[in-house]
C-alpha cells in the first residue's frame, strides 16, 4: 500500500464515512465512557476483580442460551436470547459472590477466585460440547471470549447507548451514597445507607457493562476497560469529581483509538488494540500524573531534599561562625567576615565531599553564601539572615522539647530535626508567643553543647 492509499484511508477512518466505522466508533466510545465511570467505584471500592469474575461468569450463560435456542428449533444465533443469558449467569455469579462474603464470611478474594473458575469452567466444557454438535461449528461463540467489534451493527450501538445511558444515569444519581460506600462502608451503613443493596446495585452495574462489552472487548477483555482507565486516573487526581469524567474520557479515548488503528490494520483484533491503548494511557499516567506519578513524586521528593539539605547546611554554618565569634575576644568580627573551612563544614555536617559542594554551590546561585579560592565558605548579609531565622525557629522547637517533652539535651538536636520540618507555620507562631518572652526576637544560645571549632576553622 502506498503512502497516498495509505493517507486516504485513515482520512476515511477518521472522517466516519463508513457505516461500520461509525457504529463502531460509537458503540465502542459509549462503551468507554460507562466502564471508565463504573470502573472508579469499583476501584475505590476494592472490588477491581469483581468484573473479572462477572464477565467470566456470563459464559455459560451464553452457551445455555444458545443450546436453549437450538433445541427450540431455532439457530441460536439470537444475539438477545444470548446476551439475556449472559446477564442471568453473570448477575448469579455477582450474587454468589455477594453471598459467599456476606453469609459464610469468606475472603472476597477467595469468593472471586471460586466462583470465576467455577463459572468458566463450566462455560469452557459447554462450549466444547457444542462445538461436537452440527449446529455448534458455525455458531460463533468463541466470538464471546475475544470480542468481535468489526461485527456490529447499529442494533448493537443502540443497545450499548441504552445500557450506558441508564448505567450513567443511575451513577449520577446515587452519586452520594456511592462516595460514601467507597471511601467509608462503616459511616455509610451508620447514615442509613443500605450497603448491601448498594454493593448489589454497583454488581447489576457492572453485569450491564460486562454485557452489553462482550462483543466490543469480550469476556476476557472487558475487566481493562474496567479497571485500567479508572486506576489510570487516579495517578491525576484525588478527588472523585475530577476523577469520574478523567476515568471515563481516558476509556473512551482507549476505545476509539483502539478501535482505529484495527479499522486501519484489518488483521488486528479490536478488543486487544483497545486494551494496549488502555494500558498505553496507564504507562503515561503511572509516570507522568501530576499527583502520584514517578517523576512528580521523584521531583518533588528531589526538591524536599534539597530544601532539607539547605536548612541544615545554613544552621551548621551558622553554629561554626557562631562558635568562632564566641572565640574572637576582641569582638571585631561581623557574621559576613568569618569564613569557614569546607572541611571543617564536611566534618561537622558529616556529608560526602560531592554531596557538600553541590549543597554548597545551590547557597552560592541563591546569593546566600560566598566561596573562596583557598577552599573557605563565607556567608553574605542576606545568607547570615536567613540561617539566623532557620537556627531561631530549630531551638525554639529544642527548648520546647526539653521543656515540655522531657528530651534529653544530648538528643535534642537529633529529636528536632526528625519532627521540626513536619511542623506547619502555625505551631511554630505558637511556640514564639509560648517561648520567645525572654529572648526577644533574639537567637536564644543552643540548649545542648556544641563542638568547637577547630583550630584551622576560622579566619579572620
Amino acid at each position: 500500500m502506498s503512502w497516498n492509499e495509505l493517507l486516504l484511508q485513515v482520512i476515511r477512518v477518521i472522517t466516519l464515512q463508513d457505516y461500520n466505522t461509525r457504529m463502531v466508533m460509537l458503540g465502542t466510545g459509549l462503551l468507554g465512557a460507562a466502564s471508565g465511570v463504573i470502573g472508579v467505584f469499583l476501584l475505590l471500592r476494592k472490588r477491581a476483580l469483581l468484573g473479572d469474575a462477572i464477565s467470566h461468569a456470563t459464559l455459560p450463560g451464553v452457551c445455555i442460551a444458545f443450546l436453549i435456542g437450538v433445541a427450540s428449533g431455532g439457530s441460536g444465533k439470537s444475539m438477545p436470547l444470548l446476551l439475556s443469558g449472559a446477564a442471568t449467569t453473570g448477575l448469579l455469579g455477582g450474587l454468589a459472590i455477594l453471598g459467599l462474603r456476606q453469609f459464610r464470611r469468606i475472603k472476597e478474594d477467595a469468593a472471586l477466585g471460586i466462583v470465576l473458575s467455577i463459572f468458566f469452567g463450566l462455560g469452557i466444557l459447554l462450549l466444547t460440547l457444542i462445538q461436537q454438535i452440527p449446529e455448534g461449528h458455525a455458531a460463533g461463540l468463541e466470538g464471546f471470549i475475544y470480542g468481535k467489534t468489526a461485527s456490529m451493527v447499529a442494533e448493537d450501538a443502540v443497545l450499548i447507548a441504552s445500557v450506558t445511558g441508564c448505567v450513567l444515569l443511575v451513577a449520577l444519581l446515587l452519586y452520594r451514597p456511592m462516595q460514601l460506600l467507597c471511601f467509608d462502608e462503616g459511616y455509610a451503613a451508620s447514615q442509613g445507607w443500605p450497603v448491601f443493596w448498594l454493593d448489589g446495585l454497583l454488581m447489576s452495574l457492572v453485569v450491564a457493562i460486562t454485557i452489553v462489552g462482550l462483543q466490543a472487548v469480550g469476556l476476557i477483555m472487558i475487566i481493562a476497560l474496567l479497571v485500567v482507565p479508572a486506576a489510570a486516573s487516579r495517578f491525576w487526581t484525588h478527588q472523585l469529581p475530577k476523577m469520574l469524567p478523567l476515568s471515563a474520557a481516558l476509556a473512551t479515548f482507549s476505545c476509539l483509538v483502539g478501535a482505529t488503528i484495527s479499522a486501519l490494520a484489518p488483521r488486528v483484533p479490536s478488543g486487544a488494540a483497545i486494551v494496549l491503548i488502555a494500558v498505553a494511557t496507564f504507562l503515561v499516567s503511572l509516570f507522568f500524573g501530576n499527583v502520584r506519578g514517578i517523576y512528580w513524586s521523584w521531583r518533588r521528593h528531589w526538591r524536599l531534599r534539597q530544601s532539607y539539605d539547605r536548612e541544615h547546611l545554613l544552621r551548621d554554618m551558622y553554629e561554626l561562625v557562631e562558635l568562632e565569634r564566641e572565640q574572637d575576644k576582641a569582638g571585631k568580627l561581623g557574621p559576613t567576615d568569618v569564613s569557614i573551612s569546607i572541611e571543617v563544614i564536611e566534618k561537622h555536617r558529616q556529608w560526602s565531599h560531592g554531596h557538600m559542594m553541590r549543597a554548597l554551590y545551590r547557597l552560592q546561585l541563591q546569593g546566600l553564601m560566598l566561596f573562596h579560592d583557598e577552599g573557605r565558605a563565607r556567608f553574605t548579609a542576606s545568607g547570615f539572615k536567613e540561617a539566623a531565622r532557620l537556627t531561631y525557629d530549630h531551638r525554639l522547637w529544642e527548648l520546647y522539647l526539653m521543656k515540655y517533652a522531657d528530651v534529653d539535651p544530648l538528643r535534642v538536636d537529633r529529636s528536632a530535626d526528625d519532627t521540626e520540618h513536619a511542623l506547619d507555620p502555625e505551631i511554630m507562631e505558637s511556640l514564639k508567643v509560648m517561648l520567645d518572652k525572654e529572648w526577644n526576637g533574639k537567637v536564644p544560645p543552643s540548649p545542648h553543647p556544641l563542638e568547637s571549632v577547630p583550630s584551622e576553622g576560622g579566619k579572620r
